[in-house]
């Protein structure tokens, strides 16, 4: 009867019904509207009640180092998965983290494909360069496969996500979370406003615990 349970209280997800979810963002920050672009530098999810598991993203995605700055500057992906740091300068280039249970660092690489990181928990990830202290990517690991980065214009779109209650939320790491229950399919498109509060480019020490030097961001 337990096993017989078990088995009912997942079919809503096992069914194959599938839903959409779409929406849109407008970002304020001291309460003036920013330009409908940066909402690309946040990341739309949605976490079933009932939750599935999040299978490694195929092929490894990338994070490239071009004109001095990390693109793109935000990446989704799942618990698992593999990131690659390409460098496309014609100058030396760092990838590196302190995030907890994330950490690595690819050490100091010239222009080729790089190295590549497993990504084995669930978090939330700053990338730095210890040459250029302006350089800075973030990587939201994910323990639900359905994510989505809004367009130019600031709407999203979560194409075949299970027709289930979950929780929706939109994450940038300027602002606090924002979170809604929602049953994906049945509600109306999601409007969302957030206020960013934090820095584009926040006060951080380099690969060692220590202030980059005047030069961090030329020399290289």
């Amino acid at each position: 009867m337990r096993a017989l349970a078990f088995v009912l209280w997942l079919l809503p997800i096992s069914s194959g019904a599938a839903a959409t979810i779409a929406g849109h963002i407008d970002l304020f920050s001291e309460g003036k509207p920013l330009r409908a672009e940066e909402a690309q530098d946040t990341i739309v999810y949605f976490r079933p009640k009932v939750p599935l598991a999040a299978v490694p993203v195929t092929p490894p995605q990338a994070m490239s180092t071009l004109r001095k700055q990390f693109v793109p500057r935000v990446l989704a992906t799942t618990v698992g998965s593999e990131v690659r740091f390409p460098n496309q300068d014609p100058i030396l280039h760092n990838a590196f983290s302190t995030s907890k249970d994330n950490a690595f660092d690819v050490g100091l690489y010239g222009q080729g494909d790089g190295q590549a990181v497993t990504f084995a928990h669930v978090g939330y990830v700053r990338v730095y360069c210890n040459v250029h202290h302006s350089m800075i990517g973030h990587i939201l690991v994910l323990d639900t496969p359905y994510f989505v980065r809004p367009d130019a214009s600031g709407n999203f779109r979560l194409a075949d996500v299970p027709a289930v209650e979950g929780d929706l939320v939109v994450w940038s790491e300027r602002a606090p979370p924002w979170h809604s229950v929602i049953h994906a399919g049945a509600d109306a498109p999601v409007s969302v406003q957030m206020e960013l509060t934090q820095r584009r480019i926040p006060t951080h020490m380099n690969k060692f615990g220590k202030p980059y030097g005047r030069s961090s961001d030329g020399g290289y």
